[in-house]
């Protein structure tokens, strides 16, 4: 740079010419990174369980499973590191959405505490395709590494090492990255949800639940997880916390209140009270998920 550019630039500084200039190249780079962050975060998985907790979540009846966040058992696993809290329950006992309520709890919670990981896994027997062991920890790892204010160093080694040759991270890789970046944390909170419905063959869900409690043993992690009553699941958490999920009343009432009141029939509106009683009385630990 020749004298008389330097002192044209000189001069522009110290006029503020370039501070909009500066401003922009900022604005540039940070959305360029933002892009190349966002590119390797899709491949490790293009799985989003995002959209599933909104729409859980919305379909919640407002005032519902406080029950389950006032309990003992919660509380003390939400203020005690390295905790695990099972909650299994029959089908149609509304443990997906509260687990949801759970989620957004936690979401909210520590929203201004980045030093705090979240993330959780909605299981399916309709998508084992994508549930593989090594997608279901490369989507905790996705989720944990996307709440870090740069891509962890790990992951974009991981990425470098792959991406060129169309290769894939083996389990062992994924597992090894899981840790580090977990460990980035002070706490982090695992949800999973429907263990039941989680695949087992090639023995998936026995070395995913294996990872994740050799995970929560060298990091400060907690685990949250549902599952209908199998023996398969259940023994994996023998002598660890557990609360079974069944319908509680109260929930059931406020449930069927706000359906009746959304109700355009003028008869439900009526007898509201005697409807509400009878069919609390009757349900024996389910939620009610007719139209009214």
């Amino acid at each position: 740079m020749n004298d008389t550019i330097r002192a044209l630039l000189t001069i522009c500084t110290s006029l503020g010419l370039l501070d909009g200039i500066s401003t922009d190249v900022q604005k540039v780079v940070s959305h360029q990174k933002s892009q190349e962050h966002q590119t390797i975060l899709n491949w490790l998985t293009n799985i989003d369980y995002g959209p599933q907790q909104s729409d859980y979540f919305r379909r919640r009846q407002k005032g519902t499973g406080q029950w389950l966040l006032d309990s003992t058992e919660f509380q003390l696993w939400l203020q005690t590191d390295q905790q695990t809290l099972f909650c299994p329950g029959i089908p149609g006992a509304g443990k997906t959405i509260l687990t949801s309520i759970i989620i957004e709890e936690l979401s909210i919670r520590f929203c201004s505490q980045p030093t705090i990981g979240i993330a959780y896994i909605y299981c399916n027997f309709q998508r084992h395709n994508e549930q593989s062991l090594n997608h279901l920890l490369r989507s905790l790892l996705k989720q944990l590494a996307h709440n870090q204010s740069s891509i962890p160093r790990i992951v974009q080694d991981l990425y470098d090492r792959h991406k060129g040759k169309h290769t894939q991270p083996s389990f062992e890789e994924t597992s090894r990255a899981l840790y580090s970046v977990a460990s980035m944390y002070s706490r982090v909170f695992i949800i999973i949800d429907a263990l039941d419905e989680c695949q087992v063959s090639e023995g998936c869900r026995s070395r995913f639940l294996s990872d994740i409690f050799a995970l929560q043993q060298k990091s400060k992690v907690n685990i949250f997880a549902t599952s209908r009553f199998i023996p398969e699941v259940t023994e994996k958490f023998m002598g660890y916390t557990s609360l079974e999920i069944r319908a509680n009343n109260g929930d059931v009432r406020k449930y069927l209140e706000g359906r009746i009141l959304q109700s355009d029939r003028e008869l439900l509106k009526n007898f509201r009270e005697e409807i509400i009683t009878k069919i609390t009385e009757v349900v024996d630990g389910m939620y009610v998920h007719w139209m009214i």
